[in-house]
């Protein structure tokens, strides 16, 4: 993956959308569809990004989350990977079953699978990679935005 963008950022939740907001500003002049960026792709990085803190390093204020960003022609990539041992996705409980409606966890990684177009974790588990698809802007996008 090429990095067009590469942030550190501390094992602190207060960082989290600090960080998503200066990704999604660094697409402000491309040819990408602002919805997708400003709710599939915000909502989706923000989700990886506090697992890593929340579940990956523990918010472990002596470990960093590294986050690595690919702006392509009509995708955007993003890779976060953090300190901890990583985890199997496979194990992790559907959150829309009866049985784990109640439950807490699995929540972020439905939000992830079902915003991005693909989501992909390493052999570890203590990196997931996100891929968005965007299309150009349509004539509608532009006349929105003006």
């Amino acid at each position: 993956m090429r990095n067009d963008l590469v942030l550190e950022i501390p094992s602190d939740p207060a960082a989290i959308e600090h960080a998503v907001d200066l990704v999604v500003r660094r697409c402000d002049n491309s040819a990408y569809c602002r919805r997708k960026l400003e709710l599939n792709f915000r909502v989706g990085l923000m989700e990886a990004l506090a697992n890593a803190v929340l579940y990956g390093n523990r918010e472990d204020p002596g470990k960093r989350i590294r986050l690595e960003i690919a702006f392509l022609r009509y995708s955007i990539e993003a890779r976060v990977t953090d300190e901890g041992p990583g985890f199997d996705p496979e194990t992790v409980p559907d959150p829309t079953t009866p049985e784990n409606i109640e439950r807490p966890g699995g929540r972020g990684l439905f939000l992830m699978r079902n915003l991005m177009d693909e989501v992909r974790y390493n052999e570890a588990g203590n990196s997931v990679t996100l891929v968005l698809h965007l299309e150009p802007p349509t004539q509608l996008d532009d006349a929105a935005s003006a």
